[in-house]
């Protein structure tokens, strides 16, 4: 019986241990917009949110500064950050600063004229170069 046991608690321990750990493929922390932050921070408005008082490069370092940005580039008066999984776009409008959060992939599309030089990935090309060197498998 103390067997049975033992081994219930090993499993049951085991099985705990692999739900908490990450499936990540780099070793790096999970780097989400901290959009709750975002919410809570500035005003809702059309499109996004806003800051009535601080220019771009300010908004875009203090959400920088709450959750790090893998990268940040600027173009044409604006400022875009990159996260995992998102884009989040600061430009100056009539009434302030103007926070935008996208996904990757439609925020690298919907700012592509901006974003065209920087060093991010554009996703809509396909990555096809498999390697060089001899043999099969790849």
């Amino acid at each position: 019986m103390k067997t049975t046991r033992r081994i219930t608690a090993i499993v049951l321990v085991g099985a705990a241990l692999a739900g908490c750990s990450g499936s990540k493929d780099d070793d790096r922390p999970d780097n989400d917009v901290p959009l709750s932050w975002i919410r809570s921070t500035y005003s809702l408005h059309t499109g996004g949110y806003l800051d009535r008082t601080d220019v771009p490069s300010v908004v875009a370092g203090e959400i920088h500064t709450n959750t790090a940005a893998l990268d940040r580039t600027e173009a044409d008066g604006r400022v875009f950050l990159r996260y995992d999984d998102d884009i989040v776009a600061v430009s100056k409008v009539r009434e302030g600063t103007l926070i935008e959060v996208d996904d990757y992939r439609s925020g690298y599309q919907r700012h592509y004229t901006q974003l065209q030089y920087s060093s991010w990935p554009d996703p809509a090309v396909q990555q096809s170069f498999r390697g060089g060197g001899p043999g099969s498998g790849k």
